[in-house]
């Protein structure tokens, strides 16, 4: 991955998540976070 990929994927993260929020709020990124956060960890048991 070249440097101007990795900025412009981060770019349109960012970018997606500021929309997100404004529109939706922050609950289900919460929610979200609390979920990927119990998949790493079953994944990491898995390892």
């Amino acid at each position: 991955m070249t440097n101007r990929l990795a900025l412009i994927l981060g770019l349109f993260l960012s970018a997606a998540l500021i929309v997100d929020v404004l529109l939706f709020g922050q609950d289900h990124l919460l929610f979200l976070g609390k979920k990927l956060f119990d998949l790493i960890e079953w994944l990491a048991f898995w390892r």
